[in-house]
């Protein structure tokens, strides 16, 4: 069943390295939930696009927007894409289960190696997906892949943000 904005989106909750439980049941944004599901340490692209939210965090907290992001990587692998793409301020999930990541809508992808980064990809894992999502737990707006290039761009969206606050933009697509 595929996620349709206007309505309730699917429990999530996973461990944090901040050593907590980020559950999106408690979360209270003034505004919006935006949670970044990333393709974990062996995507090269996600460091980028990590990196790039990890130096903005300002501009979605200025705007009542609450982030975190997660992959179906274990532990260990995200203390390593913390500590060597340098993200400092964001709150970083882990061991998100692949069938969360389905009812997620996320594409699920087969590992088939060592990526240009030098990693290895793990045997199942979560292709990227971000979600912004109400503090009534109704869906926003998402965008999901099935491939690691083309991402929206963090710097579009804080201004697409802004704008649907200040016009009070209703949610689009739940036909």
């Amino acid at each position: 069943m595929a996620l349709k904005p206007r309505q309730s989106v699917p429990d999530l909750e996973f461990d944090t390295l901040e050593g907590t439980r980020w559950r999106l049941a408690d979360q209270k944004p003034r505004v919006f939930s935006m949670i970044v599901f990333y393709r974990g340490l062996h995507c090269p692209v996600c460091r980028r696009y990590t990196s790039e939210l990890n130096g903005m965090l300002g501009e979605f907290d200025k705007r009542g927007v609450s982030t975190v992001i997660a992959s179906t990587d274990t532990r260990e692998r995200a203390e390593q894409a913390q500590t060597q793409w340098g993200l400092s301020r964001l709150t970083i999930g882990y061991g998100v289960p692949i069938e969360t990541a389905r009812q997620w809508g996320l594409y699920i992808s087969s590992g088939r190696g060592a990526t240009s980064a030098g990693v290895e990809e793990p045997a199942l894992f979560a292709e990227p997906g971000l979600f912004l999502v109400r503090p009534d737990k109704t869906l926003y707006w998402l965008s999901v892949s099935s491939m690691p290039f083309a991402r929206p761009h963090f710097g579009e969206i804080a201004q697409a943000i802004e704008f649907a606050v200040s016009k009070d933009y209703p949610a689009r697509g739940e036909a």
